[in-house]
């Protein structure tokens, strides 16, 4: 019986990932689960799981939440956040907070050894350089839940990375797929999230919409997989049916195939290395589907996933600044106060005004994080 410490339950990711446990009583145990203020989603998932422990985001919401349970011990912030990943009981942490938000929790859930189910690139992007060289000082595998990165994970697996010529990201292409750059003026919050593929949260679907998801699952390939920018290579596939590939260098190319559904690799994530059951997913039909589509990338049609990779290749604190840039900017054009081109229009001129630290630690990281987010908020007044 292995025990789930889950950083991020009310989220998207969050809900599946209680699909899974669900679906498995005699395998998986919900030790301990986070979420941020959305009692009402949160209470019937306490009720159904009852969890050794609760962490919320701050003391309002646990004072809300003490009227609905009671012999739970309830959490806030941070602090709840690093204690519920490093309980000794817990084997598995599975981050899928949103945001920088999770980093301070999974390198202390390093430390302690914790097998890491990581479905927060952000973690990544913001501090990728600090969270390895935690992984390998404690010898912990970070295990990816994105499918993506997952596909990857999978396709290499048996095989010696030395042998890598390239890895191979599928994009879905997002909401806008289909239009021009002046066709982009003027878009809503809910054009931007209807997704023709993947049933996301909020914020990923604008990213998945900007492309900026693309960039950002990029540079979490680079560090999960010590890869360089220039073997990256993303390609443009409408069925999201192929989630990512590995080209070797006998031109050998290796791909994970399936539907288009979270729960598959959140569940080889938590039974790694071994596979189970998952009736609840739909089986891949090849003879439906008949055709798979690929197209190349336009770096100039989507400016983020181009800024992704500069970020990148400079490294350092830039691709703090992108991700700090990027989220504030899409939570302002969620709420209305922004257009959907103007997301890019922030980040670039986040990364312009920024001059780059080497190495920076993890208060470096924590205070430029702050202070871009401050700058793009600024910048709107």
């Amino acid at each position: 019986m292995k025990k789930i410490s889950l950083l991020g339950a009310t989220g998207s990711i969050g809900i599946q990932t209680l699909d899974v446990i669900r679906a498995h009583p005699e395998e998986f145990e919900l030790y301990a689960m986070a979420f941020g203020k959305n009692i009402d989603k949160a209470v019937p998932f306490i009720q159904e799981f009852k969890p050794e422990l609760v962490v919320v985001q701050d003391e309002n919401t646990k004072q809300k939440l003490s009227r609905h349970i009671d012999q739970i011990p309830i959490l806030c912030g941070s602090g709840g956040l690093i204690e519920a990943s490093v309980a000794d009981p817990v084997d598995v942490v599975v981050n899928a907070v949103m945001g920088s938000i999770g980093l301070p929790a999974t390198l202390k859930a390093i430390e302690a050894r914790k097998v890491i189910a990581i479905a927060n690139k952000e973690t990544l992007v913001t501090a990728g350089h600090l969270v390895m060289e935690e992984a390998r000082r404690h010898q912990v595998e970070l295990l990816p839940v994105d499918s993506e990165h997952s596909a990857i994970y999978q396709s290499l697996n048996g095989e010696d990375k030395k042998d890598i010529h390239k890895l191979i990201i599928t994009a879905s292409g997002g909401s806008f797929r289909d239009k021009k750059r002046e066709e982009l003026e003027g878009v809503t919050v809910e054009d931007a999230l209807n997704h023709p593929n993947w049933s996301m949260g909020a914020k990923i679907t604008i990213d998945s919409a900007s492309m900026m998801n693309k960039g950002l699952e990029v540079i979490e390939a680079h560090w999960l997989f010590n890869v360089p920018y220039d073997q990256i290579h993303v390609i443009l596939h409408r069925e999201s049916v192929i989630h990512s590939m590995v080209e070797y260098v006998d031109r050998s190319v290796l791909a994970q195939l399936g539907t288009p559904d979270m729960k598959v690799p959140i569940q080889y994530a938590l039974t790694y290395p071994n596979r189970m059951e998952l009736p609840m997913t739909k089986q891949l039909n090849l003879e439906e589907i008949a055709t798979l589509h690929f197209e190349k990338m336009d770096m100039e049609r989507f400016p983020c996933l181009r800024m992704a990779y500069e970020a990148g290749r400079q490294g350092g604190s830039m691709t703090t600044v992108l991700n700090a840039a990027n989220e504030e900017a899409v939570q302002m054009f969620l709420e209305g106060k922004i257009s959907f081109l103007e997301i890019e229009q922030l980040i670039e001129n986040a990364l312009e005004k920024h001059s780059r630290i080497h190495n920076p630690d993890l208060p470096a990281i924590l205070s430029i994080d702050e202070e871009t987010r401050k700058q793009v908020r600024f910048h709107l007044n």
